[in-house]
């Protein structure tokens, strides 16, 4: 995947989706690369601001077709739905756009590029079908050691959808802005998208899912900290296996466990309590010392359906509990979480 193009002028495709966690991907782009988008589509939803349906995006606004944004080079799947197939009711704008010679961005499991419709249309129009998640990762882990300098720190969930990507790049922003050498390593198909480069998990035969987290650490090791931007949880009935493989990859330092306040049960699976906090640092300990010395150094909480005072009591309780810094990155700051950061560099004699 190559660095983030400057000349992309996008419309991102949430149709019927638009919401901080259904439509995830057009939220964390909207974050992070406002500056290339220039409309959200979603006809369900026309009229209204980013901000309105998305929390964020300020007065990028939301059409109802392509028409209303003549200037588009770019169409992009905004949604990463459990199993990550296109709503087959897009299909008519993914092809409008192709019509148009616009590229079509996506980061689902279903590919652009092997629909033969959708290929046959791109190769008359000249557009180019970006499929986020398509790797051709054949590698397993060697375990053989990264650079001793390099501090790898690894976000990890009490369930999917929590903030792991979000408070990832929080901190690498924050402590490069501070003068720390730092890198963002992406690990899914949003991160990819607004980092340039990585590798998506999720879509990597499992065999393969260690060697390629460790080619991802080895390729930028040369930096003094890492974050490793974390996928699902160890307790996910769905999505455990990525997490372990993806835990066990880039063998962290380093641990900032990730949550929701006020969630209680596993995002998709309504039937499933989610494991206490406390309970799944010791499993996330234990099993990322099955490869090296490693532990929890922080919680990371996403309050954006708490009011301040809830969370600012949710945060004192969880911090006297587990004996750990709490903050929501985005409420708060992520000064706590730094100061973590910095405070394990010389406890592991690292720089």
């Amino acid at each position: 995947m190559p660095s983030p193009a400057t000349d992309r002028r996008l419309v991102i495709l949430t149709e019927g989706h638009s919401g901080p966690i259904t439509a995830k991907t057009a939220n964390s782009v909207l974050r992070y690369q406002p500056e290339q988008v220039l409309a959200l589509l979603d006809s369900t939803k026309a009229g209204k601001t980013a901000q309105e349906v998305m929390d964020v995006g300020g007065q990028t606004p939301v059409v109802a077709s392509l028409d209303d944004v003549p200037d588009a080079n770019t169409l992009m799947i905004g949604i990463a739905p459990a199993g990550g197939q296109i709503p087959q009711a897009w299909r008519a704008v993914i092809l409008a756009a192709i019509s148009r010679g616009m590229d079509v961005v996506s980061g689902l499991h279903q590919f652009l590029s092997d629909d033969a419709q959708f290929s046959d249309a791109a190769a008359r129009s000249g557009s180019k079908l970006v499929d986020v998640r398509k790797n051709d990762e054949q590698d397993v882990a060697a375990f053989q050691g990264f650079r001793e300098d390099c501090l790898r720190i690894h976000t990890v969930g009490q369930d999917c959808c929590v903030g792991k990507m979000l408070v990832a790049i929080e901190l690498t922003r924050a402590m490069q802005q501070a003068g720390h050498d730092c890198k963002f390593v992406a690990t899914g198909q949003t991160g990819i998208l607004i980092e340039g480069d990585g590798s998506p998990i999720d879509c990597v035969v499992s065999d393969f899912i260690s060697g390629a987290v460790e080619k991802q650490i080895l390729e930028n090791e040369n930096h003094d900290i890492l974050f490793v931007e974390g996928q699902g949880s160890l307790s996910h009935p769905r999505y455990s296996g990525v997490t372990l493989g993806l835990l066990h990859g880039c063998q962290p330092q380093g641990l900032i466990l990730c949550y929701e306040l006020g969630r209680t049960t596993v995002h998709g699976m309504g039937h499933v309590p989610l494991k206490p906090l406390a309970e799944l640092c010791e499993l996330y300990e234990s099993m990322a010392n099955l490869m090296g010395p490693s532990q929890v150094i922080g919680i990371a909480m996403n309050s954006r359906a708490a009011t301040a005072e809830q969370a600012e009591a949710e945060r004192q309780r969880v911090s006297e509990e587990l004996g750990l810094p709490v903050c929501d990155v985005l409420r708060h700051g992520p000064e706590d979480l730094i100061d973590a950061v910095c405070q394990l560099k010389p406890q592991l004699a690292l720089g």
